[in-house]
């Protein structure tokens, strides 16, 4: 009997991966990077400084000791003012596999325990951070590997673009998705020189469904005359007119975002 119900459980598993992918355009056994997205929020400022000494003094370094470089930090342009602070993550990953295993090398890590004891070992009166939310994501396939972004200007003036966008239902998301990949999107992106960092799909995340992508400029002012060549294209004013195409975005949101002085992106 035991058996048996050892056996049914392990259908049932199955059985709620396949529900999981089966609107994730590409299969989970897919090529394509996985990425993860860790957000901070936080509070104060010492709590924004105590996050940006544990990333980029211990967590960074152990990332690339477990085989993942890369690493990208960014801060949106309203932290000045905004109530709660943020801080983005980007991790690039191989495969699920590596994403699993890195985690299990951070837990072993003793470097990073000692140089991150400040974050590590942090008394629950005085905790670094709010919160943490986490994004784990499938990179399209019409970009399946990411890229560090051509840029010139000063750190402190480019801006790195993420947006998410949601579908009213999981065939409209995954139209939308269609849309970047064989609808060209992505290419038409690319053509227009928006040095995209990546596309993907989230496929476990406080907001679903959902897609991501990032897109970097060196400046404002950059980013403005890009977006504007975007719109005007005769392509997109194509592509966005098909009948196709219609109704697949039913909530956008759009963080721009300055790149730490230690981002590696």
């Amino acid at each position: 009997m035991k058996k048996i119900m050892s056996f049914a459980g392990s259908l049932s598993g199955f059985f709620a991966l396949l529900l999981l992918f089966s609107f994730h355009t590409g299969s989970a056994l897919a090529q394509g990077e996985y990425y993860q997205i860790k957000i901070y929020q936080l509070k104060t400022p010492e709590q924004e400084a105590r996050v940006d000494k544990f990333l980029q003094n211990a967590f960074i370094p152990a990332m690339h000791r477990a085989g993942v470089g890369q690493v990208g930090v960014f801060k949106p342009l309203s932290n000045d003012t905004a109530a709660i602070r943020r801080v983005y993550v980007f991790m690039p990953f191989s495969s699920l596999d590596q994403w699993t295993k890195t985690q299990e090398k951070l837990e072993k890590d003793q470097k990073l325990a000692s140089d991150g004891a400040d974050y590590v070992d942090a008394a629950h009166t005085d905790p670094p951070y709010l919160r943490i939310e986490s994004i784990l994501l499938h990179a399209f396939t019409g970009m399946p590997r990411h890229a560090v972004p051509d840029l010139k200007g000063p750190k402190n003036e480019r801006i790195y673009e993420l947006r998410s966008y949601e579908g009213a239902t999981e065939k409209k998301y995954a139209n939308k998705v269609d849309m970047f990949n064989k609808g060209d999107e992505v290419g038409l992106f690319k053509r227009l020189g928006f040095n995209a960092v990546f596309y993907a799909e989230v496929i476990s995340g406080n907001h679903m469904p959902n897609l991501m992508y990032m897109t970097t400029f060196d400046n404002m002012t950059t980013h403005d005359q890009h977006w504007k060549s975007f719109g005007d294209d005769p392509y997109w004013k194509k592509l966005v007119a098909m009948p196709e195409y219609q109704n697949n975005v039913s909530h956008a949101d759009i963080v721009l975002m300055h790149p730490t002085e230690y981002s590696e992106l």
